[in-house]
């Protein structure tokens, strides 16, 4: 008998179901799991962990406070694997001078302004549709583009293409997905963007490696 479930409501918590009716307690959509101000989530991007955590925000973002002053953006339809850690900026020690020793944080008066602290670093930016993979590491201020594949193990830094894969340490591109046309193409189309009705009616266009096709549908 065909399966005739719906698609879950991107505010679902646990959007995976078990066969005893249950739901699968180490998958979340993540802006359902997360509440902090320094994080923003897009619509269906979910993280699986094989022990599930308490607070996905500190464990996925274990150094980004509610008082840290950059953010962790993650786009739609993002993929988080199991071990991924988002070392945010508010993790980083002054490294310009002859210690690294964050005196401030141990006390001696008061942190603001003190000079073993580093400054205010970058925000941490993940586009749509990203797959991160298994134990990566995405390091302070990098920049994932739209499409991005990121290998198990990885250690990400920096600016990455939309529609690349990268894998290693330190991660280094190792191809683009697609031509050079294809991907400007499809950073117009922008599925994530569509309602999900719409986009289920074209999956097999999505998963699928036919550019001009979904360029068609989606009447561009």
């Amino acid at each position: 008998m065909p399966d005739s479930r719906p698609f879950p409501a991107a505010d679902v918590l646990h959007p995976v179901p078990m066969p005893d009716g249950s739901t699968h307690a180490g998958t979340v959509f993540l802006a359902a799991a997360v509440d902090h101000p320094r994080i923003s989530v897009g619509a269906y991007t979910y993280a699986s962990a094989h022990q599930p955590p308490e607070d996905w925000a500190a464990h996925l973002a274990p150094y980004l406070y509610d008082f840290s002053p950059e953010r962790l953006v993650i786009g739609k339809f993002c993929q988080i694997a199991d071990g991924v850690t988002f070392i945010t900026a508010s993790a980083n020690h002054r490294y310009d001078g002859i210690s690294s020793f964050p005196f401030a944080v141990f006390g001696g008066g008061p942190a603001e302004g003190r000079p073993s602290m580093p400054g205010p670093g970058p925000d941490t930016e993940i586009g749509n549709d990203v797959w991160i993979g298994q134990g990566a590491r995405i390091l302070p201020g990098a920049h994932l583009g739209d499409g991005v594949i990121v290998g198990a193990g990885a250690v990400v830094a920096g600016q990455i293409p939309p529609y690349s894969v990268v894998a290693g340490n330190s991660a280094r591109v190792l191809r683009r997905r697609f031509e050079p046309q294809q991907i400007e193409a499809l950073l117009r189309v922008a599925w994530w963007d569509w309602p999900i009705d719409r986009i289920l009616v074209h999956e097999a266009l999505i998963v699928g490696g036919d550019v001009a096709g979904l360029v068609a549908a989606s009447g561009g």
